[in-house]
């Protein structure tokens, strides 16, 4: 995460899988606690979106950060296409201090199930 002098941010988020694969996803939002979070959740989106090469199609609904049980929870929501019909998935991530990175891995954790299948069956 990089906050710009210009009140806006921008995310870079890297995937590595089986080592030698790794995608790539950025975003630009604005420089605040909610824009942050949707920024660094998007970047995740793009990545993944890249590494399933377009089969799946990923949208980010929402991100919110809530405080629960003494500690900050990263909840995602994302629309689903492609393979298997349209769906809504949900993730989750506790994140006591970096909630951008938090709304990053609660994406993967979204998209968790969907992608474990589909990679695997490779």
């Amino acid at each position: 995460m990089e906050r710009l002098p210009n009140g806006r941010c921008r995310a870079l988020v890297g995937l590595t899988w089986r080592e030698s694969e790794q995608f790539s996803g950025d975003a630009e939002g604005l420089s605040s606690e909610a824009g942050e979070l949707r920024c660094a959740a998007q970047a995740c989106v793009k990545a993944l979106g890249q590494a399933t090469q377009g089969s799946i199609g990923f949208e980010l609904l929402g991100v919110k950060a809530v405080r629960a049980f003494d500690a900050t929870v990263v909840i995602v929501s994302l629309a689903v296409s492609g393979e298997g019909g349209g769906q809504r998935v949900v993730g989750s991530y506790l994140s006591e201090t970096d909630t951008a990175r938090g709304a990053a891995l609660a994406v993967l954790h979204a998209t968790n199930r969907i992608l474990g299948n589909k990679l695997f069956m490779r």
